[in-house]
């Protein structure tokens, strides 16, 4: 058992609409987790699950490939202690949820632009540079019961201007249900800034894979 509960239905509703955001296949239940068969040149297999389980330690055991993926609602210890040394575990994750929504829109630094772009339920959101250039970018999804985050970035030059804070609030200005959980997953970085914004966190969120050889 994780030292972090987490509802399991939540983290299946979470990564539904990560693989709508990403364009991946929709996750299966697949031995106490959820399965995405990805197939991209990145990762063929992922696995989710919202606490440590038998079925997580017989995949680990059972995957010897690299590019497959083992990701836990739990500390990095944990995962460790279920998996075989060939399992290389990564920088440690935070999964949060909002607990407001913030409304209050600064407007952008002198001479750059956003570009909010909806494609279905997927919408990506872009701020450019003075200089035409990337500054900033995200994108969210959203499903019958979530509204999710997904690759917030802000490029090097161009941080500490408020710029992630203005692409997550214009993602939010897409979502439609009122009532559905705000989710993502932040790194050890972002989730100072998410904090900073209401967002809880509701578990360590980690993840292991086979290094290529």
């Amino acid at each position: 058992m994780s030292s972090s509960y987490i509802d399991p239905t939540l983290v299946f509703a979470w990564q539904t609409a990560h693989s709508i955001a990403r364009g991946s296949p929709p996750p299966v239940h697949d031995r106490g987790g959820f399965r995405v068969d990805t197939d991209s040149e990145k990762e063929v297999k992922r696995w989710v699950f919202p606490q440590q389980c038998d079925g997580l330690r017989a995949i680990a055991h059972d995957v010897a490939a690299p590019r497959h993926y083992l990701k836990l609602c739990g500390t990095n210890e944990e995962l460790r202690s279920a998996l075989p040394a060939r399992w290389e575990v990564q920088p440690e994750n935070y999964f949060m949820m909002a607990a407001v929504t913030p409304i209050d829109t600064k407007p952008l630094p002198n001479g750059y632009k956003m570009e909010l772009r909806q494609t279905g339920p997927v919408t990506q959101a872009r701020v450019i540079a003075p200089d035409g250039a990337l500054a900033a970018s995200g994108c969210a999804a959203e499903s019958a019961d979530v509204f999710i985050y997904d690759r917030i970035e802000t490029a090097q030059d161009h941080r500490r201007k408020g710029l992630g804070i203005a692409v997550m609030i214009a993602l939010g200005t897409a979502r439609k249900s009122l009532i559905s959980p705000q989710l993502l997953v932040a790194t050890g970085e972002g989730r100072n800034l998410y904090a900073s914004m209401g967002w809880t966190v509701l578990a360590p969120f980690a993840a292991a894979t086979i290094p290529e050889s």
